[in-house]
């Protein structure tokens, strides 16, 4: 099957950051010369001080951008990537953060491996996407997507929550707990994780439900269906919040019903030829290192 060229190519980054604005003017520089276009968001050009660029809002990003290639850390390609799965556009990310478990093209070599993707050689992936909503009284107030996870979780000012949990409209359990959490096989390994939850292979057509310092030990996280609906209702606990991907925020009130399901739509990442999930998390995760035989202190 032919890959389509890729003529347009759409440039994001954190706008906070010099080093990042002058690795994006470098991109679009390189781009230029292989006569590729290559625009920018308004507010980027703007905090780069070059009204001269060629920018685009993300609607016409949508229209218009064969690729997007997003530099900066995880939390950067989780905002831009749930924008953009709406419309098709896949996404490559430049490791400018801390940890990089979905940009995974490393800095010092972007220009190596954007050449080859640009090609025409790559690896796709599509991973899923989350949508989630409030009912108050069957009417929604709420409505957002997560690329990580949705997390239901209790006030920092205040003690558990207790919630009621269904499954594809089957009573699940109740639990007393800190929180709540419904992640992708991609947010298997960030919050979920330190929960003590599995890791989903990205290929893996599932979700996982993973509890936060439950009350009672036995509770324990469960993978379940992609096809899920999971409805959960705090039951009881004061100011219980609901946040997706920890970027989108909003308040639950008792008796609130969050709902949450696979999106129709998925995000594609292009990652390099050789790209493995497993090096990933070896890298990531330290596995490679052998556990320290030095005596404690």
């Amino acid at each position: 099957m032919m890959t389509p060229p890729i003529r347009t190519v759409a440039l994001f980054g954190r706008q906070q950051s010099d080093a990042v604005a002058q690795t994006l003017l470098e991109i679009g520089a390189f781009l230029k010369q292989r006569g590729q276009r290559a625009v920018y968001e308004p507010s980027a050009a703007q905090a780069l001080g070059r009204p001269d660029l060629d920018t685009a809002d993300m609607a016409e990003v949508g229209r218009e951008a064969d690729l997007a290639v997003i530099v900066g850390g995880d939390g950067t390609m989780l905002g831009i990537a749930r924008e953009l799965a709406p419309h098709g556009v896949p996404v490559v990310g430049i490791n400018f953060g801390r940890l990089g478990f979905i940009t995974d093209i490393p800095l010092l070599r972007w220009q190596q491996a954007l050449g080859a993707v640009l090609e025409g050689h790559f690896e796709a992936e599509d991973r899923a996407i989350l949508r989630a909503r409030i009912l108050r009284d069957g009417s929604p107030v709420f409505e957002a997507s997560a690329l990580n996870d949705v997390v239901v979780s209790r006030s920092s000012r205040t003690g558990m929550i207790e919630v009621l949990v269904h499954v594809d409209g089957l009573y699940m359990y109740s639990q007393r707990a800190d929180g709540l959490i419904v992640a992708t096989p991609t947010g298997s390994t960030a919050y979920a994780l330190s929960c003590d939850g599995p890791i989903l292979h990205p290929r893996l057509q599932g979700l996982v439900l993973v509890p936060v310092a439950p009350q009672a030990l036995s509770n324990r996280p469960i993978v379940l269906p992609a096809t899920s609906t999971i409805t959960i209702s705090v039951t009881e606990g004061r100011e219980p919040r609901v946040n997706c991907d920890m970027q989108t925020f909003a308040d639950m009130q008792v008796d609130d019903v969050l709902e949450v399901r696979r999106s129709e739509h998925s995000c594609r990442f292009l990652h390099p030829v050789g790209y493995s999930y497993y090096a990933t998390l070896r890298s990531k995760l330290n596995w490679h290192e052998m556990p320290s035989l030095a005596p404690r202190p």
